[in-house]
């Protein structure tokens, strides 16, 4: 597995986004999404220290955290990334966008070229993710990206894997 911290951050970039790594500049704008093991970010200081600490997990090769910029500004949107250990080349994938760009496919094309590089760089064989039952956006989104339902971790949340191989067919061969 080729897993994080690279000799070079990884920037991806699709046709209307693209993951880059979050600048101290782009935190006052992504505060709302600012959240470090389900506690959100209230203050700019509140999001520095979680930026922090999610650049300490990338250091430590346990996560990677990328911003998802508007190609056209350049302007962080959201954020998504693999935020669990990479234990049995299994990774979590999660992702936030920022309210004023829902409905528009940015999460879509950032979920997929997470999940292309997870799959195409890192060397994972197993993609999951992890949302609450009310969250009802996400589930359309993950189901669209053949992942499916595996277990209720909660009362609240549910677990998703990734099915691989329709991930990888839909992708060379998408449904028309």
């Amino acid at each position: 597995m080729n897993l994080p911290p690279y000799a070079i951050f990884p920037i991806i970039s699709g046709e209307n986004i693209s993951l880059r790594p979050i600048l101290t500049s782009d935190i006052p704008d992504i505060i709302e999404i600012s959240f470090y093991d389900s506690v959100q970010a209230k203050t700019v200081l509140q999001a520095t220290e979680m930026q922090s600490k999610i650049n300490r997990d990338y250091d430590n090769g346990n996560a990677i955290h990328w911003g998802i910029a508007e190609n056209t500004t350049n302007f962080i949107i959201g954020t998504c990334g693999y935020y669990r250990g990479f234990d049995k080349e299994t990774g979590e994938l999660g992702c936030v966008l920022l309210p004023q760009f829902r409905g528009k496919g940015y999460m879509t094309a950032a979920m997929q070229l997470a999940i292309d590089f997870g799959l195409n760089n890192m060397g994972l064989k197993q993609i999951r993710a992890v949302t609450t039952k009310q969250n009802t956006n996400a589930i359309k989104l993950l189901e669209r990206l053949h992942f499916i339902k595996i277990s209720d971790l909660s009362y609240d949340e549910i677990e998703y894997e990734l099915q691989t191989k329709s991930y990888i067919t839909n992708s060379i061969h998408p449904k028309k």
